[in-house]
């Protein structure tokens, strides 16, 4: 047994199962909050937990995993060039929402951590919660936040944004797809894609758009505002 959890095949295969466990519970029940990527971290915890396993056990095959999730991100591609004489008959006002809805992230996350007391350095680890994880992590790290409270900010913020998302659609009664699938690529990044596409191929393909664009403008406004901020 000590010898698999030295590896990273521990790590890969712990992951795959409990995700798939998530899936199963999510397609059975369809409730949004059973989310797989949500279901997949709280059964990881308690095994760890469990059997006194350590996170650096755990990190060898997780930090694989990690490695593969940018170039995962390019497959969001293939949805948006099926669409893309969309994007070209309304690109003007899908970069302009994407840029606010960016901007927006930001300065909401610096104003509530100044509101609860919030330290210099945790507030700046939670700036990039809005943008991917490759892209997050490399910002945190570029101004002084804390990479492990980023990637948790951000599961959190895409789990979030893919559970109320489609009901705050419902409430402001949000029907074009365009603008549906900016908001949720916008605000909950890749998990929040992952319910854009079950919505619907434009809604997928332009959510999928918004986290490249996203995570471009969170990537060159940060360091402007971050001073101000």
């Amino acid at each position: 047994m000590m010898e698999i959890l030295s590896t990273p095949i521990f790590g890969v295969i712990i992951s795959i199962v409990t995700f798939e466990i998530g899936l199963y519970m999510y397609r059975k029940t369809k409730i949004a909050i059973f989310n797989p990527l949500l279901i997949s971290m709280i059964l990881i915890i308690a095994f760890l937990l469990k059997f006194n396993i350590s996170l650096e056990a755990y990190n060898k095959g997780g930090e694989l995993i990690s490695f593969f999730l940018g170039p995962a991100t390019v497959i969001l591609a293939v949805p948006l060039y099926k669409q893309f004489n969309i994007f070209k008959a309304n690109a003007l006002p899908i970069i302009i929402g994407i840029t606010i809805g960016s901007i927006t992230a930001i300065i909401s996350v610096s104003f509530l951590s100044k509101l609860f007391g919030l330290s210099d350095t945790i507030a700046r680890s939670l700036i990039p919660k809005s943008i991917t994880t490759p892209i997050g992590v490399e910002v945190s790290n570029q101004i002084g936040g804390i990479p492990a409270i980023t990637i948790a900010a951000i599961a959190v913020t895409g789990i979030s944004g893919a559970v109320i998302g489609p009901f705050i659609l419902k409430i402001f009664r949000i029907k074009d797809k365009v603008a549906a699938g900016v908001a949720l690529g916008t605000a909950s990044h890749a998990i929040g894609t992952s319910k854009a596409i079950e919505i619907g191929e434009t809604e997928g393909a332009m959510s999928g758009l918004a986290i490249g664009i996203a995570g471009l403008i969170t990537v060159i406004i940060v360091p402007l505002l971050i001073g101000l901020l």
